[in-house]
């Protein structure tokens, strides 16, 4: 994985040369446009105008997920690509919505205007480049996990499909004289309108906070538990804050009669691993284990069989029997945040399942994880 500088600065030279590409072609095709009186030809000139505006986005948007973490940022800045994939979603979107209207005009008006060599020229030249640009800027996106240049790639794409329906317009059009122009443009402005919305609603859930990815969830998991000394974990939870930026916490289960230096320092030394491993700030929460209590260790035994298959994914921790007048015991239920079960009913369950077993109180702690 990059360096945040020299991921900068990938991210900003490929905004630039997309700035430079797309101002370079906009003229182009405004200028052919203007002179053949295709207006297919100036909406996709300004099409790529807009992309300009697109870079702009871009390069902001990296150097502003650059900057260190502050008082104000605690976690840096690194959401800002996803307010400009956002931003970008938007701008694909009004563009599309507006090649539709000029499309439809185009159908239903039934006007041509005749094409030129240049006409042919620049939109073949634009096609090329357009392939290239979307198929390099793909690449990048995948390779410093960058979701702004995804979106760009994606809005190459985009003009690429809409320079080949002016194309194929213009050439229809000037061998039959049916205004083929306005309805492949129609299409590919549908198809601009649905990229534009599936960007926005991927950016929307990544800014919400959408769930972390489940490998790297099982690989710290499997971390934690290849220490010897650690007897389970739970609660692990990973909060994204940008590309390649989260942190984690985690609650892991000791022996309760190890001394509180020695676990500590277990706990340190798995943070440590973790960070080191899978460049994940973990905080982890020790949660001691007194495995000696016999009736407590036979009691979490039977209610753990008893629960089984209950609720599919349940998962039952931290067990403590305490123990006085009537005893109480006390654990946590976590369960997955599919489960079309009420936290309520869930806990509810568990209660009859202890009282079944024995005389006890029970607090239940119910947890979508």
């Amino acid at each position: 994985m990059k360096t945040t500088s020299a991921r900068m600065r990938t991210g900003m030279c490929a905004g630039l040369t997309a700035m430079t590409v797309n101002l370079l072609l906009a003229c182009a095709k405004i200028a052919a446009g203007a002179f053949t009186g295709l207006v297919s030809l100036i909406a996709d000139g300004v099409n790529n105008l807009s992309d300009c505006g697109s870079g702009a986005v871009s390069l902001i948007s990296f150097r502003v997920a650059a900057r260190p973490a502050d008082s104000e940022h605690p976690f840096g800045h690194r959401r800002a690509e996803y307010i400009a994939s956002f931003a970008i979603s938007f701008l694909i979107l009004f563009f599309g919505a507006e090649l539709l209207i000029g499309s439809v005009r185009t159908a239903v008006g039934g006007k041509f205007s005749m094409p030129d060599v240049w006409t042919y020229a620049v939109l073949c030249v634009s096609i090329a480049v357009k392939a290239g640009m979307g198929g390099a800027f793909l690449v990048i996106s995948k390779k410093i996990g960058s979701d702004v240049l995804r979106a760009t790639a994606i809005d190459s794409f985009c003009d690429l499909f809409a320079s080949l329906a002016v194309l194929a317009g213009a050439a229809i059009g000037q061998t039959t004289g049916f205004p083929a122009d306005g309805y492949a443009g129609a299409l590919v402005a549908l198809f601009i309108v649905w990229e534009g919305i599936r960007l926005a609603r991927d950016a929307g859930s990544k800014l919400l906070g959408r769930a972390p990815d489940p490998a790297l969830l099982s690989a710290i998991r499997a971390e934690l538990l290849s220490e010897e000394r650690v007897l389970g974990v739970h609660d692990l939870k990973v909060y994204p804050y940008g590309p390649d930026v989260c942190f984690a916490t985690v609650h892991v289960e000791m022996d309760a009669n190890v001394p509180a230096m020695r676990s500590h320092e277990v706990i340190d030394g798995l943070e440590r691993r973790v960070g080191e491993k899978f460049g994940v700030p973990l905080t982890a929460h020790l949660d001691p284990v007194d495995r000696t209590d016999a009736q407590a260790v036979e009691l979490e035994e039977r209610v753990r069989a008893a629960a089984e298959g209950m609720v599919e994914g349940l998962d039952l921790h931290d067990f403590r029997l305490i123990r006085g007048e009537k005893p109480r015991l006390v654990f946590e239920a976590g369960v997955p945040f599919d489960c079309k079960k009420k936290d309520a009913e869930i806990a509810g369950d568990l209660a009859r399942i202890v009282k079944i077993l024995g005389d006890y109180e029970v607090s239940v702690t119910v947890e979508r994880e």
